[in-house]
């Protein structure tokens, strides 16, 4: 079971690489288009499975009805993951800035976001704290109207980027 997860984390991983439109494509079999790595590397029809069941939160965990709902619960397990890796990791340089990034995502979730005039219309905004060299150090996830962050003097993005540069 192991194996095929850190395969399926790499295809995954590649696919960030290699863009196409959607996950069927990258196992097309039309000359002009086909790629033999992901078809020789697992089947399409095992990628989709682990991708379809794929799970990171234990349910039973789910605050109740009255408490306090985190919208990014169910992913908050690998966000924190990844910050202590690159927090552990990786040092960054003298010279930061933070990025906006809108990631493509269709699904439903609350706080996706609808830019019209964008290239990516639908997606998720995240905040990255990124190094001269593009190297992420840190990221927020945008949940949407952040009333708590914001104050009289500074607002909520002023405040995202204040959060996101005081830990460098």
């Amino acid at each position: 079971m192991l194996p095929d997860m850190m395969t399926f984390a790499a295809l995954a991983l590649q696919m960030g690489h290699e863009l196409k439109d959607t996950i069927h494509d990258y196992w097309l079999r039309l000359r002009q288009l086909h790629n033999p790595f992901y078809s020789e590397t697992m089947t399409r029809d095992r990628f989709l499975h682990i991708l379809r069941f794929l799970h990171f939160a234990d349910n039973s965990q789910r605050p109740d009805e009255g408490e306090k709902y985190d919208r990014l619960q169910k992913l908050g397990i690998v966000f924190n993951k990844l910050k202590e890796a690159y927090a552990k990791f990786y040092n960054p340089s003298e010279n930061l800035a933070v990025d906006k990034v809108i990631v493509k995502f269709k699904g439903r979730v609350t706080f996706r976001q609808y830019i019209p005039k964008k290239r990516k219309r639908f997606g998720i905004k995240i905040y990255k704290l990124c190094d001269e060299s593009g190297n992420m150090y840190d990221m927020r996830v945008y949940l949407g109207r952040d009333s708590h962050s914001a104050t009289e003097n500074m607002t909520a993005t002023h405040a995202t980027v204040r959060h996101l540069t005081k830990q460098s």
